[in-house]
C-alpha cells in the first residue's frame, strides 16, 4: 500500500501538532497494513508527506514544496503587503498538491491560508481535514460555514467544539489536546517543584510569582509594566517573593529587562525559555490570556489572567467577541473558575488583589487543584492517535 498525504503547517505550534500527526499516522498504517499481510514486512516508506512544515515535520520526513518562512507574517499591514507573494505560493501548492496526487491534504492551523487551500482542494475532488477549530465559540458563529466549505475532516482539540459543526457538512471530532497528552498528571507535584526551583536559583522556601506577560514583542510592551507593578505590591505584602519571567527570544529579554530598571525593588529571575519551568516552580502565577493559561491549568497552578489591547484593537474586539470569558480554563469549566482582569481592570492593585486571593484559596480549598485535574484528563485523550485514526477514517470513507 502506498499513501502520500500533502500536509501545511505555518507555525511552530503547527509544526509541533503535524510532527505528532505523521507518526502517529505511519504507526497505525503499519500497524494496520502488517494485520492484513499477516505480519510480513511492511516500509514506512511506502507512507509520503509532502507539504510546508517546519524542523519537526521534517524530521518524520516530510518532502518540503516550499520553506515555512515564506508564510511568516505578523500584524495586519504584512500580511497585505505579501499578498501577492502569498497567492503565488496558494497557486503553486495547488499545482504541487496536484501532481503529487495526495490521498488527501491536512491544515494544521494557520486557517486563512488553510482553508482557501483546502477549499481549493476539495473542489478538485482532493479530501481535506483541518487540524485545530477557529475559535468560533468567541468570534463569528458564521466562520462554521467556511470550515465546512473547506474541509470534509475537522479535529477539535476541545470537547465543545463539535458542537458548533452540527448539522454541517463536516464530520467534527474531539481529539484531545496534544499538550495535555505532553504534560503529565503530577508534572506539577511538590517534587517537581524543588527541582525546577534548584535549576532556576530560587529558594525551596520562597513564595514564587511566575509573571508570563506573552510571547510577542507587541504583548510584553503592553503587559509587563501592570505585571511588575502588581509584582511589587505583592512582594510588598509578603515575605520572601521571588519572581520569576521566562524569555522565549532575546528581543522579549532585552524588552523586559528594560522594563525591570523602574522595578529595582523587585528580586527576579530571567531566563531564556517557554513557560513550563517559570510555571513549575511557582505558587501563583499571572498569565497573559492565551495558550499559557492552558498550561498553567495542566500544571494545576493558581494563576489570574490578564489581557490588554491598544484602544482601537479592544474597541473592535468588543463588537465581534461573543465568550463571557476569555481563559481558556474558564472556558472549558463554562465557568468562571480563575480571575480575568481585561484592560481597564487590570489596574497593579486589582491584579495583586486577584493573586493574593487565589493563593490563598489555592492553600486553604482541599478541592482547587481536583477542578485543575478533572480537566487534565478530559483534555488527555491520546490526541495524535485519535487524529490519526479520524484521517485513516476520511482516506477509506467513499
Amino acid at each position: 500500500m502506498s499513501l502520500t498525504l500533502g500536509m501545511l503547517a505555518g507555525e511552530a505550534s503547527g509544526d509541533n501538532l503535524g510532527a505528532g500527526l505523521m507518526q502517529a499516522l505511519r504507526e497505525q498504517i503499519t500497524r494496520e497494513q502488517a494485520l492484513r499481510q499477516q505480519n510480513t514486512a511492511v516500509h514506512p516508506e511506502d507512507i509520503e508527506f509532502v507539504g510546508v512544515g517546519g524542523p519537526r515535520m521534517q524530521a518524520q520526513g516530510l518532502q518540503s514544496i516550499a520553506s515555512i518562512e515564506e508564510l511568516a507574517v505578523n500584524g495586519f499591514r504584512e500580511p497585505i503587503l505579501k499578498l501577492p507573494q502569498l497567492l503565488a505560493l496558494l497557486r503553486r501548492l495547488i499545482r504541487e498538491m496536484q501532481a503529487a496526487e495526495v490521498d488527501a491534504f491536512i491544515g494544521i492551523d494557520f486557517n486563512v491560508f488553510n482553508f482557501l487551500l483546502e477549499a481549493r482542494l476539495k473542489k478538485r475532488g482532493i479530501k481535506t481535514a483541518h487540524y485545530v477549530s477557529p475559535s468560533v465559540y468567541a468570534w463569528r458563529a458564521g466562520r462554521t460555514k467556511r470550515v465546512a466549505k473547506s474541509a470534509d475532516l475537522l479535529l477539535c482539540l476541545y470537547p465543545f467544539e463539535p458542537d458548533f459543526y452540527a448539522g454541517l457538512d463536516v464530520q467534527a471530532e474531539f481529539v484531545g489536546h496534544p499538550l495535555a497528552d505532553e504534560i503529565d498528571l503530577s508534572a506539577g507535584d511538590d517534587d517537581a517543584k524543588l527541582s525546577a526551583r534548584s535549576a532556576l536559583g530560587l529558594a525551596a522556601q520562597s513564595t514564587v510569582l511566575a509573571l508570563l506577560p506573552g510571547s510577542r514583542n507587541s504583548e510584553v510592551s503592553l503587559m509587563i509594566e501592570p505585571f511588575l507593578a502588581a509584582a511589587e505590591l505583592f512582594s510588598a505584602a509578603h515575605d520572601a517573593v521571588e519572581v520569576v519571567i521566562p524569555c522565549l527570544r532575546p528581543p522579549i529579554r532585552a524588552r523586559v529587562g528594560k522594563a525591570l530598571e523602574n522595578h529595582s525593588s523587585l528580586d527576579v529571575t530571567l531566563y531564556d525559555g517557554n513557560a513550563r519551568q517559570a510555571l513549575v516552580a511557582s505558587d501563583v502565577a499571572l498569565v497573559k490570556s492565551g495558550t499559557s493559561t492552558l498550561e498553567a491549568m495542566l500544571l494545576h497552578r493558581p494563576m489570574v489572567v490578564s489581557y490588554r489591547l491598544g484602544a482601537m484593537s479592544y474597541q473592535l474586539a468588543k463588537r465581534v467577541v461573543r465568550t463571557p470569558h476569555v481563559a481558556l480554563p474558564n472556558i472549558l469549566a463554562g465557568r468562571r473558575l480563575i480571575p480575568e482582569l481585561i484592560q481597564e481592570q487590570a489596574t497593579p492593585a486589582a491584579l495583586v488583589g486577584a493573586l493574593a486571593d487565589e493563593l490563598l484559596r489555592a492553600r486553604q480549598d482541599s478541592g482547587y487543584q481536583r477542578v485543575f485535574l478533572d480537566l487534565h484528563e478530559k483534555l488527555r485523550q491520546g490526541a495524535d492517535t485519535k487524529a490519526a485514526a479520524a484521517v485513516l477514517r476520511l482516506l477509506s470513507s467513499t
